[in-house]
Parts: C-alpha cells; structure tokens; sequence
C-alpha cells in the first residue's frame, strides 16, 4: 500500500464530516464516490489514509476541492462564513461505503 505513515490521531481528525445532499448522492451513484468535508490543511494522501483507517475500504482517488466562504450580512453588520474543504472520494470497483450503521 502507501509507504507513508501518518499520526493515527491527526487521522481521526482529518475527516470532519460526510456530506450528504443531492449532489453527494448522485456523485455516489455514478462515479462510486463519496463526499467528505475536511480540515483546511488535509492533504491527499492524509485523507485517502484516513478513509482507509476509518471505514476499513480501499481508495482509488482523491479529488479535492475549496470553497471560498460567503459573506453575509446580519443586520448593519457583515459577517463571513468559513471556508470549506471538500474532498471526493473515489473508492476502488467492489468497494462500498455505508453511512446508515447496517451491516451490509
């Protein structure tokens, strides 16, 4: 596999969140991927360690994309919302990822 080793605690902090919307979804069914929202530092290859670690699959890719954070106003003040770290990833042929708790 990779010959990198990584901090197994930074791991357990790299994916934040999964991302589950209708584009997620649709990604999911297409192209076996699934989305991730992660640190702001993440990179690749701590991601596609993480996803390994975390849900016992195998990775093919991982694409990842920032997206600049709003700015809002509330009242006569403006505020901004955070940055996010989107991660798409690609799991190899045979692999599935299940996020509802059942065994499959």
């Amino acid at each position: 596999m990779s010959a990198i080793k990584f901090d197994e605690g930074r791991l357990m902090q790299v994916l934040v969140s999964p991302i589950v919307s209708e584009k997620a979804t649709s990604v999911a069914e297409k192209h076996n991927q699934v989305l991730f929202k992660v640190l702001q530092d993440a990179t690749k290859p701590e991601i596609k360690a993480a996803v390994e670690l975390l849900f016992k699959v195998e990775v093919d890719k991982v694409s990842v994309v920032n997206i600049k954070g709003k700015t809002k106003r509330f009242g006569k003040s403006i505020g901004r919302r955070d940055n996010v770290r989107k991660a798409y990833v690609c799991l190899k042929p045979g692999q599935e990822l299940n996020f509802s708790g059942e065994a499959a």
